[in-house]
């Protein structure tokens, strides 16, 4: 039992019993337990930082590493290999596995805990190039379409051969899809080919020149490009868990849902890099799936995905994405998940969009990333665009698929300028949203020459905060906490789709201090309650539903339900932000009120151990000075999570908020 603790639910954790047992022993409150609990929480919440192994490594250095992180509050880490390692240490190699097992005794013997990652570099599905070393048929497929009135015979077109009647001649190893006419009269062929070699492929582990010096421009070195794998393919994905995660456990199976609780799965794309001109995601076979999928028979659409002057194009090519998200998850997530679950320890790690979160049922853990500057302080990222959705994706995902923790990953590749305030805003962004595994990108084992400048910054030991780090940390480890094991007040959720979450209704939400979860739309039709009173699911019951998009189909019923009682809030371009709030508050009494108002604070309400707890962040750039007025009513504590510190807040005192700053507001109702 023990090693399956870490995919059980909360009733059954273990540690979650230690915390509350411990606490109350020595304490006479449920505030007061809750209190010393938050001071120093189990080493359970530590933040897990990449781990860049990108020089020839060490048993003495890397037991050095692991004494450095602790010593500064890190009692976990993501094992990555990554560039810059000697082909001596190869991906899956003897010498790499025998380092990690070291590694991962040693996490043991000083109460840490690992998470290994499933590529050698990435994105995820290829054990870099293993799996088309294997099989050459298991390399990335993918369409390509031959205007047949353009092309003359004997021409080859995107590796399509024509031959002397006008016709594709195919050669071994190709598919015809369908021949289809445009809207201009024109006959396309689409045609199922494997992509060229050079192109489809995954960054390496090793750089191609030996041992580099730096750049002068500090720009990266060229690196080994292994032959990304088809991972629609359901034989090459079973090859890929065979060569990685069957191998993982072979060697460290022991070590299984104990020092090692999850695998880390990062980005699975279709083409992988550097995908060919022309080509478009597919694999042999792939139109049967589309069409079953989308319940109609795509093919008269298929020139809408290269000619985007076909009617209605945007919206096909959405459709045929749409259809590929969800056989994605029937060849890649969901076999790995069950293998992952049958063996004990959580898959995590995040898929390639920031808004895909359908894939996320098969996580153990969901997860997501912010990475390229993506989002920023005190810019429209932050609340505007598919990325601002990410944060909330993940954690949504966690409430209504029943999981304890949601990851990210975060601050990758914000490059040398990256600021220790600007990595705080983004981890108080984060938490401020639910998120309770943070996962910075990254401590790098070496900065030695051109690693320095790998997807940089080194935010951990060779960073110009890192002697700082430790109450930093700490805040991580307490909010991650507070977010774990939680009760989430919320009332209103925001439709999606499985591979789409809408942000504009969730920017108005957020300036208002409406709280929110998306809900993807299949659970109305899968797993949810519906009702005239609303919509239940895992524990939650949403009284609002707000839809940017037509629903699909099959949630018709339960949205015709929902109508019925007045509970769907149709948010049409155009739509004033006040007439939303108003909306939202005829159905639902505002959990929390601010005067003056503050579009800057955000708020999220759990409620943890029988104590109210709200977190409040100041997003923006200004000082921040307002009246909260909650539902919970009670004794009140101010908690700051850089110092454990606890003030005392009058029910009618103004609370401050320093800009970009995060306090919990801890309400202790009368028992």
């Amino acid at each position: 039992m023990r090693r399956r603790t870490f995919l059980a639910t909360a009733a059954s954790l273990p540690w979650l019993g230690r915390i509350v047992a411990v606490a109350g022993s020595e304490a006479t409150t449920a505030g007061e337990a809750f209190l010393r609990a938050w001071g120093d929480p189990d080493r359970e919440f530590s933040q897990a930082p990449f781990w860049f192994w990108n020089d020839d490594l060490s048993r003495e250095e890397l037991s050095r590493q692991m004494a450095d992180f602790r010593a500064h509050g890190v009692y976990a880490f993501v094992i990555h290999p990554r560039a810059g390692l000697p082909r001596s240490i190869g991906w899956m190699s003897e010498r790499m596995l025998d380092f990690m097992r070291f590694a991962v005794e040693e996490a043991k013997r000083h109460g840490m805990w690992v998470i290994l990652y499933d590529e050698g570099m990435y994105p995820s599905g290829s054990s870099s190039g293993q799996v088309v070393a294997e099989n050459a048929a298991y390399r990335t497929r993918a369409l390509f379409a031959v205007d047949l009135d353009e092309a003359k015979p004997g021409e080859v077109v995107r590796g399509i051969r024509i031959g002397a009647d006008g016709e594709p001649a195919l050669e071994a190893g190709q598919t015809l899809v369908a021949v289809v006419p445009r809207a201009d009269g024109h006959r396309i062929a689409v045609v199922d080919r494997a992509v060229r070699e050079g192109s489809s492929y995954i960054r390496g582990l090793h750089f191609t020149q030996d041992d580099p010096p730096r750049r002068a421009d500090h720009r990266e070195v060229p690196e080994n490009h292994p032959p990304a794998a088809d991972i629609l393919n359901p034989e090459a994905v079973a090859c890929f868990i065979r060569l990685v995660y069957q191998r993982f456990y072979d060697k460290l199976g022991s070590h299984f849902g104990e020092t090692i609780r999850a695998i880390f799965t990062d980005e699975p794309s279709f083409l992988g890099k550097g995908g060919e001109r022309g080509a478009v995601p597919g694999t042999t076979g792939i139109l049967d799936h589309v069409n079953r999928l989308l319940g109609y028979d795509f093919t008269p659409h298929l020139p809408a995905l290269w000619y985007g002057e076909e009617p209605e194009a945007a919206h096909w090519r959405r459709e045929w994405n749409r259809a590929l998200q969800a056989r994605l998850e029937e060849t890649f997530y969901a076999p790995i998940s069950r293998w992952c679950g049958a063996h004990g320890v959580a898959l995590t790690g995040h898929p390639a969009q920031p808004d895909d979160i359908g894939h996320l049922r098969h996580f153990h853990m969901p997860g997501q990333d912010i990475v390229w500057r993506y989002i920023e302080p005190d810019k429209p990222s932050a609340l505007e665009g598919s990325q601002s959705t990410t944060g909330k994706c993940a954690s949504s995902a966690m409430i209504h698929l029943g999981r304890r923790r949601n990851g990210n990953e975060f601050v990758g590749a914000y490059g040398h300028n990256l600021t220790y305030e600007e990595m705080e805003w983004l981890t108080w962004w984060l938490v401020a949203r639910g998120c309770n595994l943070l996962i910075p990108h990254a401590f790098y084992y070496s900065i030695r020459g051109p690693r320095i400048d790998e997807r940089p910054p080194d935010v951990g030991p060779n960073s110009p905060w890192w002697d700082r780090y430790r109450p930093y940390a700490d805040a991580c480890r307490r909010l991650s906490w507070l977010n774990t094991d939680a009760t989430h007040v919320c009332h209103v959720a925001i439709l999606g789709r499985n591979d789409w979450l809408p942000w504009r209704a969730a920017k108005v939400c957020f300036q208002h201090q409406r709280d929110f979860n998306y809900i993807e739309a299949r659970h109305l039709w899968e797993d949810a309650r519906v009702d005239a009173e609303g919509i239940r699911l895992a524990g939650m019951h949403y009284r609002a539903l707000i839809v940017e998009d037509e629903p699909p189909a099959r949630a018709a019923e339960a949205m015709a339900t929902l109508a019925g009682a007045g509970r769907v809030i149709r948010c049409e371009s155009g739509m004033a932000d006040s007439a939303l709030v108003e909306r939202m508050d005829r159905l639902i009494e505002p959990d929390v009120r601010v005067e003056p108002a503050a579009p800057d604070l955000r708020v999220r309400h759990v409620v943890k151990h029988s104590i109210h707890a709200y977190i409040l962040f100041n997003e923006g750039r200004e000082r921040l000075r307002a009246t909260l007025t909650t539902q919970a009513v009670g004794r009140r504590m101010l908690l700051d999570p850089l110092s454990g510190q606890a003030d005392t807040a009058g029910a009618d005192d103004p609370i401050t908020l320093e800009p970009h700053a995060l306090r919990v507001l801890v309400v202790q109702s009368p028992t």
